[in-house]
């Protein structure tokens, strides 16, 4: 992992955990329920996968309310 990181230049403090975050993160973005989610990283708590995962900026941007689909 610490060769790999060298060589990408891309982010120097990453860590087996940043490749966890990016997966959960990467999950959710692609609509996976955050139960499945919770399963798949072994948490007990769903509390400790919402706090795991963020919310992508991008996608919270383009959140549409039903409402606008009401052709009015």
């Amino acid at each position: 992992m610490k060769r790999a990181v060298e060589a990408s230049n891309v982010h120097p403090d990453a860590t087996p955990h940043t490749l966890r975050h990016s997966f959960a993160t990467h999950l959710m973005e692609q609509g996976t329920s955050l139960r499945y989610i919770q399963q798949l990283l072994g948490h007990h708590s769903s509390r400790t996968t919402e706090i795991y995962t963020h919310i992508s900026k991008n996608k919270f941007e383009n959140l549409r309310s039903p409402l606008d689909n009401i052709g009015i």
